[in-house]
């Protein structure tokens, strides 16, 4: 099936959708996106991912470009007309098209609206049976990563040291020696008193929809967590590690810079909540009954 994609108020085929090249999000990342996962036809936490989307936006002071509804309908049909029925939809919005200057437009213009689909493999039974290879690297990016700007070049740096090191993914660390989060997902660790801690949603990281569902998971199982900074030594020594991502739910992380995390195979707290989390998404209903609450 030819792929379509949305595109300022067209669907278009996918090898010919494009954008002007004065958008302000091909010229100066002035723009945001959100990545929603799709599982067995239903956006996974879609209200959550449009929440934050909108936030993005009002910190960048770009005017939302339509209706909640309207970006519902809009990511429905290009969902139907790509025959998606598990994968990933990702949405983008930036300020707009205008002549080349570092300043906003003079006269406000409309934002662009892209949205794009792809068809997911599930994770491979070996990277579940053996985890993942994570590195650190130190995190060069600005302070203002809660918000999902399109601005990834220090990412896509960091991710491609860390695939040249043949890990999957790197741990960003601060100066003062505690881990922000990976180049696309966010850090969690467990301690040998078998507490669960990732860091705390401030500037300093993106707040991440699996994080924040993850966290919900934790609390009806009844696993003690805490939201605190944590240093990559602290890591090192941790029982447990994993990382999570819209994409990818949760994956184990069972090495760290070529040492080994606790025995260095996946940990039970970490196979136990992502079970917990899978269950939740399969559960019928599940997000509009959370959304409605």
């Amino acid at each position: 099936m030819p792929r379509t994609a949305y595109v300022n108020g067209r669907y278009v085929p996918h090898r010919q959708a494009a954008v002007h090249i004065e958008d302000r999000g091909y010229q100066f990342a002035d723009g945001v996106y959100e990545v929603v996962p799709v599982f067995g036809g239903t956006l996974v936490d879609e209200e959550l991912h449009l929440d934050r989307l909108e936030r993005s936006l009002r910190e960048l002071r770009i005017a939302m470009p339509m209706s909640r509804q309207a970006l519902k309908m809009i990511s429905a049909e290009v969902m139907r007309r790509n025959g998606l029925t598990n994968g990933l939809v990702y949405m983008q919005v930036t300020r707009g098209v205008a002549p080349r200057d570092h300043k906003f437009p003079k006269t406000p213009v409309k934002p662009a609206v892209v949205m794009t689909v792809r068809q997911t493999k599930p994770v491979s039974q070996e990277i579940l049976d053996n985890g993942i290879k994570v590195v650190s690297r130190p995190d060069i990016r600005w302070q203002r990563r809660d918000i999902k700007s399109t601005s990834l070049l220090p990412n896509c740096l960091a991710k491609q040291e860390a695939h040249e090191a043949g890990a999957y993914e790197a741990w960003l660390v601060e100066p003062d020696g505690t881990v922000t989060e990976g180049t696309s997902t966010n850090a969690w660790i467990v301690t040998k008193d078998n507490k669960l801690v990732t860091r705390s949603a401030t500037n300093s990281i993106l707040n991440g929809i699996t994080r924040i569902s993850l966290l919900k998971v934790a609390a009806a199982e009844g696993i003690e967590f805490e939201e605190r900074p944590f240093t990559l030594e602290e890591a090192l020594e941790a029982r447990e590690a994993f990382t999570t991502a819209s994409s990818i739910y949760l994956l184990p992380v069972t090495e760290i810079d070529g040492k080994p995390i606790g025995n260095g195979h996946p940990g039970i707290l970490s196979q136990k909540l992502r079970q917990a989390y899978i269950e939740r998404v399969a559960k019928p209903g599940a997000f509009q009954a959370e959304a409605a609450a």
